[in-house]
């Protein structure tokens, strides 16, 4: 009876081991997807940017582009200088497999459209922060040096 007993108890932790390694891995593979679909989101609203700007697509629709393509850092712009002017190549192997070219110009509108696009986001965000009138900053302590909200370390 107690042997049985033992080996009741051990298949029941192996179960609960089992049940919580699945439930974690379950959790790690949310978090992932996640982090994945938030990653293709930005990197698809930098695309659009890029259009807006007036960069010109460029698919690697041939053995040799897909070759020269993935010599490119993904994801980053590299300048690229001949005969006086410069142009700038933003490559994209994930979601379109494909090169941005842009001119001089278009790069400054590209860097333009994010710079307003950073105070839009500061601007949402200061608008958020402060919006609630019964909000009381009081009520979590003493913030300490440094965080703007009075002398001391608080907490």
């Amino acid at each position: 009876m107690r042997v049985l007993l033992t080996q009741s108890v051990r298949n029941t932790s192996l179960r609960c081991a089992s049940l919580r390694c699945a439930m974690i891995g379950f959790a790690a593979a949310c978090i992932a997807l996640a982090g994945c679909e938030s990653t293709q989101q930005r990197v698809s609203n930098k695309e659009d940017a890029l259009a807006a700007a007036g960069f010109l697509v460029k698919p690697a629709n041939t053995p040799q582009r897909e070759d020269m393509l993935r010599r490119l850092p993904p994801d980053r712009f590299v300048q690229r200088a001949k005969d006086g002017t410069v142009d700038y190549v933003y490559a994209d192997p994930l979601v379109c497999n494909c090169l941005y070219v842009g001119s001089q110009n278009a790069y400054n509108r590209l860097k333009e459209h994010e710079r307003e696009q950073h105070l839009a986001d500061e601007q949402q965000m200061t608008a958020e922060l402060y919006s609630d009138a019964q909000w009381n900053w009081g009520a979590w302590g003493p913030w300490g040096a440094g965080w703007g909200f009075g002398p001391g370390w608080g907490w």
